[in-house]
């Protein structure tokens, strides 16, 4: 069954799919007014402990890189001024160290090749090209395949390239073991599914878009109104659903918190504090006022810019109330 689906179904399914939600809309099972969504986290048939992890390969290629650097450093030094002159400067215009790539690399292993050649006795220099050529340019070459395969994820399985590793629901040792998985995103209405989606994030957040978008592609037009959890609350993705035009049910993170009484007394909290739109400025529950001091911008990894306004309270010294406010030494700082 699992081959004739992967193997003689695999271009159709997609097809099929979109062909019975058809007669469910010409039926009038689905209309579209409210679409359900939610994700969930299915382990993949993969090895668990051969994972490749984004920042342990930065910090492998950025060391051979260096000790590349280092090598032609030591060539370039010892050698003549007529032997230079000879075999050009290349060597030296390989660039900084994170600019070199496997292909500089390979050009530069070739010209000392040919350099040895006309120096066959030179030990040093035999040495060097035996480890450039049988160890360093294969690895870079690694390195940067593994890189390739990444992306924009910060790991992946070697039994399941496509697969990154997460935290499960299931976690039966409660140690939270990462293991390769994807990320099911599922949208309902009236019990029936009309869209879903496979993403390699971990995070809710950043499947809301994809997810939508795979179903409006699929159905040409998206919901009236999408219902989902507070694990995919942000202003990216209400951003998102504003600009559609879609009426979102979806909380965020603190929506719950915020209605209990332990919050609505929290002196710290900025909710519990007043906002002047004309000067611009908050006041503490103590009375202190804090000012505009700048704003800053920051981009997420799919280019959404947020902008986030900076204030800070002229004196907190004698505040009686400041052990409850803050733990930072200086003035409260707020964004």
């Amino acid at each position: 069954i699992n081959r004739f689906r992967s193997e003689r179904m695999k271009g159709i399914l997609e097809t099929v799919f979109t062909a019975v939600l058809e007669l469910l809309a010409a039926e009038n099972y689905v209309n579209l007014d409210h679409y359900f969504v939610d994700g969930t986290k299915i382990e993949a048939n993969a090895n668990r402990y051969t994972f490749v992890w984004g920042k342990a390969i930065g910090k492998h290629k950025a060391r051979l890189q260096q000790k590349v650097q280092t090598l032609f450093a030591a060539i370039e030094e010892n050698e003549k001024q007529e032997e230079r002159e000879h075999t050009g400067q290349d060597l030296p215009e390989l660039g900084e160290t994170s600019s070199l790539t496997s292909e500089k690399l390979e050009s530069a292993v070739q010209q000392l090749e040919t350099r040895l050649q006309k120096q066959p006795k030179d030990k040093p220099l035999k040495k060097t090209v035996r480890m450039l050529r049988k160890d360093l340019l294969p690895r870079l070459k690694k390195y940067e395949t593994q890189q390739e395969i990444l992306g924009s994820r910060n790991s992946y399985s070697k039994t399941d390239p496509d697969a990154t590793f997460m935290r499960m629901k299931e976690d039966h040792m409660r140690n939270g073991q990462l293991k390769p998985g994807y990320n099911v995103q599922i949208g309902t209405e009236n019990q029936f599914i009309l869209g879903y989606s496979l993403h390699q994030r971990p995070t809710d957040t950043r499947c809301l878009k994809p997810h939508l978008e795979k179903v409006k592609a699929a159905l040409g037009k998206m919901p009236k109104t999408v219902i989902a959890d507070a694990g995919y609350g942000g202003e990216e993705n209400y951003a998102y659903l504003e600009n559609e035009q879609l009426e979102a049910l979806v909380k965020y993170s603190t929506y719950h918190k915020e209605n209990t009484k332990k919050w609505q007394q929290d002196i710290s909290k900025l909710d519990n504090w007043q906002y002047d739109e004309k000067e611009d400025t908050w006041t503490c529950v103590a009375g202190r006022k804090l000012c505009f001091r700048y704003e800053s911008k920051e981009e997420t990894e799919s280019g959404y810019e947020i902008r986030k306004r900076h204030y800070r309270s002229k004196s907190c010294e004698s505040c009686p109330l400041k052990d409850a406010c803050t733990k930072a030494k200086g003035d409260r700082e707020i964004s």
